[in-house]
């Protein structure tokens, strides 16, 4: 189990891209977002803002597009499902009586249905430099973010990484892991990023796994809706010298196939979900 340093550095708002229609799932994504394919009884994303929470970081952006409106109502919903209700018919009063604290505080916002996952991020712009409250410091925004995608699991250290980031001074760090697979490979220099390109055709080497720290002057690098995050912001990143790599070499999971849902949600059943790095549900 980890456990968040309590000298948590300062904080960073969170951004979840969960916008994309999820074809390779359409079994499950007919009626859903990606995003919200449930893994043990609870939506993927409910997972990730469980394990950046857990970490002390609770200022999310969810970058919504396909059934945007699925997210949003499960959100509005999910006070009620983790608070007992007293209802008081003289007095015409409905209260929440919470049994589990969630910290969050989440912006779900439209991004659009066919927007590109860099134009996403640049749609949350003015969302980003709104002022934020975490680890017992109000933060005027606009500062360091973190940014991952809505359909992957991992046990990635996010206090590490973040002092990883700070540690370098360049614009993005993106999280690498090893993979047979084939996902954006990054060509490394010791850490630093000197190409990157998505789904190569050489397997077995260090992959794009999300779990991204990013500085604000990395919006500079996205020019608008049509812009993807994978093949235009991370190569020009990685020519100008500002893409580094967070070598992880834990578990990391992306749920692309029903075969995915199906080995994590066994994963949950059996107790063995390496991802689950907080304490209770």
């Amino acid at each position: 189990m980890q456990h968040p340093s309590s000298g948590q550095l300062d904080p960073c708002k969170v951004v979840i891209l969960a916008g994309g229609f999820g074809t390779r799932l359409a079994e499950q994504t007919d009626d859903l977002p990606k995003p919200m394919v449930q893994i043990g009884g609870h939506p993927i994303l409910w997972h990730i803002l469980k394990a950046y929470s857990h970490f002390g970081y609770n200022d999310m952006l969810i970058a919504c597009g396909y059934k945007a409106d699925v997210i949003k109502r499960f959100f509005l919903d999910y006070r009620q499902q983790v608070a007992d209700i007293v209802i008081d018919y003289v007095s015409d009063s409905v209260e929440y009586v919470p049994h589990t604290r969630v910290p969050w505080k989440l912006s779900l916002v439209d991004t659009g249905l066919k927007t590109m996952t860099g134009g996403r991020l640049k749609k949350l712009e003015n969302h980003l430099k709104s002022p934020l409250v975490g680890g017992g410091k109000v933060n005027s925004g606009g500062g360091t973010f973190f940014m991952t995608y809505g359909d992957g699991v991992s046990d990635v250290d996010i206090t590490k990484l973040l002092e990883f980031h700070k540690s370098h001074k360049c614009l993005a760090t993106m999280t690498t892991v090893k993979s047979t697979s084939s996902f954006g490979h990054a060509q490394l220099d010791g850490d630093r990023v000197t190409t990157f390109a998505e789904k190569p055709e050489a397997p077995d080497e260090w992959i794009n796994g999300g779990f991204f720290v990013l500085e604000p002057q990395v919006l500079d690098y996205i020019d608008g809706d049509e812009t993807s995050f994978e093949t235009h912001t991370l190569p020009r990143l990685a020519r100008d010298g500002h893409l580094m790599a967070y070598k992880h070499e834990g578990f990391w999971q992306p749920m692309d196939t029903l075969r995915d849902v199906r080995n994590l949600n066994a994963m949950w059943k059996c107790g063995n979900a390496p991802w689950k790095v907080w304490d209770n549900d």
